[in-house]
């Protein structure tokens, strides 16, 4: 199946009890069983059914599927919040004393839990670009996992995942990627060496900007060392589904983070267009990114442009498509402000991945919390503006943006 024919199709033909196209909202608690052992049967993974949504939904379980097969990956799981899905998927494999690599340049949320972990006896070491060259002189025993954001968010520094993976695979060590920002559409990072991919579906799989969720995905193909991830070892007779059974008897499922029936509803609707929407937002994205390379005093990042020194692994990796995120510096803050004050169809709001053109200045907001060092790391500077582009029409939103640079500029 082409994408957008698999958005509709692949593992998902509606709900056949009833002959609805989408499957239903079951927005329920509890579900009842003919028998006292029935229900003891489907609490203790005996028999297929549903006991407490907590645990598991036939409506979360549709999006599960659905988001699995499109990710060429074994299994899937959900969580009510892109954070919660970042948290869970390192949780489940670390313990105290654990240590994890990630990149500098991470969202600002992620790099707050990093410091949460803390208090958990979790260190993070933070390589300036997730490269091998970078990555190697960190690893050490204690080394649990690797972490990345596939495109960076706001930094926007692209990750070359085969040779990051190779080299993970070599200390026997996961490599986790964050691929929100990236999509389905662009790229399937199990194919690439990943093993378990995170996204915060929220933002593009959503599409409209209603309903918070995350979501886990594991390739199946890791071999879990159980002297290294100790807690692995009763899940292995699972087999490739030994990530996913831990995870779904253990941290998710002990610490609530399922995701509602009624945003897992909402998710797959978006889901269905996200191949329409993503190809007009990464169109949309060059062609304003083009368009703030002629304006003066104005510079931009965009992985897909020429320019841009991630550019070859655009063409590697995402199709020669770069995403839907760019960002601008002003030349001071209070320009960036003004310009943002100046626009007419861009909403000033904190989220990605929307229908509508957002426009944040990360540095007051999203990164309040990080030290001037993280937000540099991160690409975030006084002047930043952060543009998620939406579907408007292009010639609308360089008439905006344009419009407001006139005015901070006279």
């Amino acid at each position: 199946m082409e994408f957008n024919t698999a958005l509709l199709h692949k593992n998902f033909s509606g709900d056949k009890a009833s002959g609805s196209t989408m499957t239903p909202i079951y927005q329920v608690s509890a579900f009842s069983h003919s028998s006292a052992e029935q229900l003891e049967k489907v609490f203790n993974n005996k028999a297929p059914g549903y006991a407490y949504s907590r645990i598991g939904n036939p409506t979360v379980t549709s999006f599960e599927a659905r988001i699995a097969a499109l990710e060429n990956g074994a299994g899937a799981v959900a969580c009510s919040s892109g954070m919660a899905a970042v948290t869970m998927a390192l949780l489940n494999i670390l313990e105290s004393g654990d240590e994890i690599i990630v990149g500098a340049g991470l969202f600002g949320g992620t790099i707050d839990l990093l410091k949460d972990l803390e208090a958990f006896g979790i260190t993070a070491h933070f390589a300036d670009e997730v490269t091998p060259q970078n990555v190697e002189p960190l690893i050490n025993e204690r080394t649990r996992a690797v972490f990345a954001e596939l495109i960076g968010n706001p930094k926007l520094d692209i990750v070359d995942i085969e040779s990051v993976s190779n080299l993970a695979h070599r200390y026997n060590i996961p490599l986790i990627i964050d691929s929100t920002t990236a999509t389905p559409y662009l790229v399937h990072p199990i194919d690439f060496g990943a093993d378990i991919v995170v996204h915060s579906t929220s933002k593009y799989i959503n599409g409209g900007g209603n309903a918070i969720s995350g979501i886990i995905i594991d390739s199946g193909k890791f071999e879990w060392d159980t002297e290294k991830f100790k807690g692995m070892k009763e899940y292995k007779k699972y087999g490739k589904l030994s990530y996913l059974a831990k995870l779904r008897n253990g941290i998710w499922r002990n610490f609530g983070c399922c995701l509602a029936p009624f945003n897992a509803f909402l998710n797959s609707v978006g889901l269905e267009t996200l191949g329409l929407r993503m190809e007009c937002l990464c169109s949309n994205a060059l062609k304003l990114a083009q368009f703030f390379e002629t304006c003066k005093d104005i510079e931009v990042n965009y992985p897909a442009l020429e320019s841009s020194e991630y550019y070859a692994l655009t063409q590697k990796l995402l199709k020669g498509k770069g995403g839907a995120i760019l960002t601008i510096r002003a030349g001071s803050k209070e320009k960036a402000f003004e310009l943002i004050n100046n626009l007419k169809f861009a909403t000033n709001a904190t989220n990605i991945g929307d229908t509508r053109t957002l426009v944040i200045h990360p540095s007051s907001t999203i990164y309040a919390h990080s030290t001037e060092q993280q937000k540099e790391n991160a690409g975030v500077f006084d002047d930043t503006i952060r543009i998620s582009v939406g579907i408007e029409d292009i010639a609308d939103l360089i008439e905006d943006f344009g419009n407001a640079i006139s005015k901070i500029n006279n």
